[in-house]
C-alpha cells in the first residue's frame, strides 16, 4: 500500500476529481505516514509548497478513521488575517469527509462563539492568544470544549519560535495537554528555518512520542530573477515603481509602517493605483485594500511583513523590496509570493534608499545565494512569562483553585518555559504575594487586590498577549475605523508649528478635527494638507553572519546570480572605496575625513557590548551601528586590543539592559534584578563578541578629496 492509499477514500477521490491534481507534491506525499502514525513533526517546503494540505489531508483521514469527536484538531497561526484566508480552503477540505471547521479569534462575534460552544467544530482555527482567552474565560467550559483534542497544527512555526510568542505558545500547549489528559500530536509548518532539528525538539516539549522532520527535495524551479538597485530616496523609489512593469500587479515590501504610508502617498501622487496593508490599519480597511488588490491588475500594494506569511492577495507578477529585510528567511517568504501562476517565475527587485541599506541588501543576497537560512532561535530566559502564566492559571482554575505547590505542573516536565526560568517560580510567587498581585488562602492561589486593580475585569484579557504595545487611539472617519495608531502619532501631528494637525494613514492625508482622550478616539476628515505619521520602532539588529557577508561583499565577493543595475555597481564601488580593508573574520580601523571607525562587522548586539568596553577610547557614546564603532582620534590597535580583551563590567551590562526598559510583559511587577538579568542575557551576543575580540585588527586610510 502506498502512502497515498492510506488517505481516506473520499479525500483521495476529491484530490483527483474536485481539486484536479494529477499527484501530490513531495511534502504532501511524505507527510502522510508520520501524521497517521501519530508522530510529532516539522514539515518544510518553499512558500506555496502545499504545507497546509500536507498536514490536513492525513489529519482529516485520522479524524474520520478513528471517529474522533470535536474539537479534535486545533490549527494555530500567527495572524488573524492568515486564519481568515485559510478558512474557505479548510472548509472545502473538511467537506470531503463531512467534517466542520470553526474560526475563533478577536474578531469572531459573540453569537458565533456561542454557536461553536454549543456545537464544537471538528477543527478549530485560532491564535495562541485567543486559545488562552478560551482557557481563562468563564464563558467557555474548557472541560467541554477540549477533552477530545488529539492534534495541534502550528502554521508558520518559525514566526513563533523566534519571539516570546513561541514560549507563550509552548506554555499554552502544555496547559491544553493537561486539560485533554493525553499527549497532543504537534505538527509545525514552515517554509524557512535553518535549524529544524532544534526547532522540533523545542516544539515537542514534554512529549516523548516519536518525531520526524519531513523535508523532501523541493521541486526544481526556474532560477529566480533577483535585481539589486540603488535609488537613493523613497521618492526616487516611487518614481521607479511607477515606470516599471506597468499593467502588472506588484507587491512592495517596506519594513516600517511609517515608510509604507510615505511610499503609498508618493505613488498615488504619481497616479499609480495603490493599496496599503499594515498592522495599524483597521481590520475592515485592511481587508478592503487586500481584496481590491487581489481583484485588480495594474496596481501596487505597499505592505509591511504582515503580507509575508502567505495571505492570499491573488496572483502576483512582481515583488519589490524597499531597502532590505533583516533575514534571509524573510526574503524567502517574500520572493515565494511570486511564480505561482503557470508561465510566471519567482522574482524580486530591491530598491535601496541609503548606502547602509544597499550594503545590507547586498550582504543578504550573498547569503541567500549560498543557501544559508537563519536558525529560529527562541529568546533567552523567558522568566517574565512565568508571571503571565501564573496569573492566567489563577483565572483558568478559579472554580477548583490553583495549588501553590502544584501550579508549575501545568507547564510540563521539562517545563515549557525552560528549566532556568522555572527555577524562578518559587521566588516569583513569593514576590507577587508580597506586592499584592497574588493572594494565597490555605495554599489556593487567586489574583491579588493589586492585580485586580491594575489588570482586573475586562483588562484581564491583556494577559493573553505577550506583546508590550504602545497605548493606541482609534482613528475614525465618520463611523469607519481607519486604524489604530500610538499616542505619539497624534502628538507628533500637533508638533509642527504653523500647520493644522494632519495624519497620514492608509496612504492618505487626514485632518484631525477632534480628539476624545477619554474614549481614545480621533475623528478626522480627508485633506490635502501635508501630513506625516510616527510609529514606534528602532534600528533592526543584524546577525553576525549577515554582517560578515557584508564584509565579504566589500572585499569583492561575487553576488551571482543577482543582477546589479548600473546604479548599484556604482554604489558598491563607492562603498568599497569608503570602507577599505574589509575582510570576513578580521576587523579594520578606517581613518579619513570622518572620525575613525572600527569596522567589526559583528552586528548591533555585539557592538553595543564592545562599545561598553571602549568607554575611555570613544566620546560618541550614543552612536549605534551594526557594522562599526566610532573611535576618538589617535586610538591605536594596541589600545583597542587591550580594551576589548577585558571582561565587560557588571555596571556596564546593567546600563546596557536599561536601554531596553519597558520591553517585557508585566515588567512593572518584576523584581529589578530579574529584569536586568533577562535583558542582559537577551541583549548580549557573547559568541560574536568573543570572535571579534580574537580577530586580527587591520588599519586602512580613506583618501580625502
Amino acid at each position: 500500500m502506498s502512502d497515498f492509499d492510506r488517505l481516506h477514500p473520499s479525500i483521495r477521490h476529491h484530490i483527483v476529481n474536485t481539486l484536479g491534481w494529477p499527484r501530490l507534491r513531495p511534502l504532501q506525499e511524505h507527510s502522510i505516514a508520520p501524521v497517521l502514525d501519530g508522530e510529532h513533526g516539522i514539515f518544510l517546503a518553499p512558500t506555496a509548497g502545499g504545507k497546509t494540505e500536507a498536514a490536513m489531508f492525513p489529519v482529516l483521514t485520522a479524524i474520520a478513521h478513528h471517529g474522533w469527536k470535536p474539537v479534535s484538531v486545533i490549527y494555530l497561526a500567527p495572524l488573524r488575517a492568515l486564519l481568515n484566508n485559510l478558512l474557505p480552503r479548510l472548509e472545502l477540505y473538511c467537506s470531503f469527509v463531512g467534517l466542520r471547521v470553526g474560526l475563533w479569534h478577536g474578531d469572531t462575534s459573540p453569537s458565533e462563539r456561542a454557536r461553536m460552544m454549543a456545537e464544537p467544530p471538528d477543527i478549530l482555527l485560532t491564535t495562541p492568544e485567543s486559545l488562552e482567552a478560551m482557557l481563562i474565560s468563564r464563558r467557555v467550559d474548557q472541560d467541554w470544549l477540549f477533552p477530545n483534542l488529539h492534534t495541534v497544527i502550528i502554521d508558520e512555526v518559525h514566526a513563533f519560535a523566534g519571539a516570546d510568542r513561541g514560549w507563550h505558545l509552548k506554555a499554552v500547549l502544555e496547559r491544553l495537554t493537561h486539560v485533554a489528559g493525553r499527549d497532543l500530536q504537534r505538527i509545525g509548518l514552515s517554509a524557512t528555518v535553518g535549524n529544524p532539528e532544534e526547532l522540533l525538539e523545542w516544539l515537542t516539549g514534554s512529549s516523548t512520542a516519536p518525531r520526524r522532520i519531513v523535508n523532501p527535495p523541493a521541486e526544481v524551479l526556474a532560477e529566480p530573477e533577483v535585481t539589486l538597485d540603488y535609488v537613493g530616496t523613497l521618492d526616487n523609489a516611487a518614481t521607479v515603481i511607477s515606470r516599471l512593469h506597468k499593467g502588472e500587479k506588484r507587491l512592495v515590501f517596506v519594513d516600517s509602517r511609517k515608510r509604507v504610508e510615505e511610499l503609498a502617498l508618493a505613488l498615488r501622487a504619481l497616479d499609480v493605483t495603490t493599496y496599503v496593508s499594515h498592522g495599524s490599519l483597521g481590520r475592515d480597511e485592511r481587508h478592503r485594500s487586500e481584496q481590491a488588490f487581489a481583484e485588480a491588475t495594474n496596481c501596487v500594494i505597499v505592505a509591511t511583513s504582515t503580507l509575508e506569511l502567505g495571505i492570499d492577495v491573488g496572483d502576483l507578477d512582481r515583488v519589490i523590496q524597499i531597502d532590505s529585510p533583516p533575514t534571509v528567511a524573510g526574503f524567502l517568504q517574500r520572493i515565494g509570493r511570486t511564480g505561482r501562476r503557470a508561465g510566471s517565475s519567482r522574482n524580486a527587485l530591491f530598491l535601496t534608499t541609503s548606502h547602509e541599506s544597499f550594503l545590507t541588501a547586498a550582504g543578504l543576497l550573498r547569503l541567500w545565494a549560498s543557501g544559508y537560512v537563519e536558525p529560529a532561535t527562541p529568546p533567552e530566559f523567558p522568566a517574565h512569562l512565568l508571571v503571565q502564566q501564573l496569573l492566567a492559571l489563577t483565572l483558568q482554575e478559579s472554580a477548583l483553585g490553583l495549588g501553590s505547590v502544584t501550579w508549575t505542573e501545568w507547564l510540563g516536565d521539562p517545563p515549557a518555559l525552560g528549566q532556568e526560568a522555572m527555577e524562578q517560580a518559587g521566588p516569583l510567587l513569593q514576590h507577587l504575594q508580597n506586592i499584592g498581585w497574588i493572594h494565597s488562602d490555605e495554599g489556593v492561589l487567586s489574583p491579588g487586590p493589586e492585580a485586580e486593580r491594575s489588570i482586573g475585569k475586562r483588562h484581564f484579557l491583556e494577559l493573553t498577549s505577550v506583546f508590550v504595545a504602545d497605548p493606541l487611539v482609534s482613528v475614525r472617519h465618520g463611523r469607519v475605523e481607519l486604524g489604530q495608531v500610538p499616542d505619539i502619532a497624534i502628538t507628533a501631528a500637533f508638533s509642527v508649528k504653523g500647520r493644522p494637525p494632519a495624519l497620514l494613514l492608509g496612504g492618505r492625508s487626514w485632518k484631525i478635527n477632534d480628539i476624545d482622550w477619554k474614549r481614545r478616539i480621533v475623528r478626522v476628515e480627508p485633506t490635502d494638507l501635508q501630513s506625516s505619521v510616527r510609529f514606534s520602532g528602532g534600528a533592526q539588529p543584524l546577525s553576525y553572519e549577515l554582517c560578515q557577508s557584508i564584509a565579504a561583499v566589500l572585499e569583492g565577493a561575487s553576488l551571482e546570480p543577482v543582477t546589479l543595475t548600473a546604479r548599484a555597481v556604482e554604489a558598491l564601488a563607492d562603498a568599497q572605496g569608503e570602507i577599505r580593508g574589509a575582510h570576513p573574520g578580521r576587523t579594520v580601523i578606517v581613518s579619513g575625513e570622518k572620525s575613525p571607525r572600527w569596522y567589526t562587522f559583528a552586528g548591533l548586539k555585539a557592538n553595543l557590548e564592545l562599545a561598553a568596553r571602549l568607554t575611555g577610547l570613544r566620546s560618541q557614546a550614543g552612536q549605534k551601528d551594526n557594522l562599526y564603532i566610532t573611535l576618538d582620534e589617535g586610538v591605536t590597535k594596541e589600545q583597542l586590543r587591550a580594551a576589548i580583551s577585558q571582561e565587560t563590567l557588571p555596571e556596564e551590562l546593567e546600563a546596557l539592559a536599561a536601554t531596553a526598559s519597558g520591553a517585557l510583559k508585566l515588567e512593572q511587577v518584576l523584581p529589578e534584578a530579574l529584569i536586568t538579568e533577562i535583558m542582559v542575557r537577551r541583549l548580549r551576543d557573547a559568541a560574536s563578541v568573543t570572535k571579534v575580540a580574537a580577530a586580527p585588527i587591520d588599519t586602512a586610510e580613506v583618501a580625502v578629496d
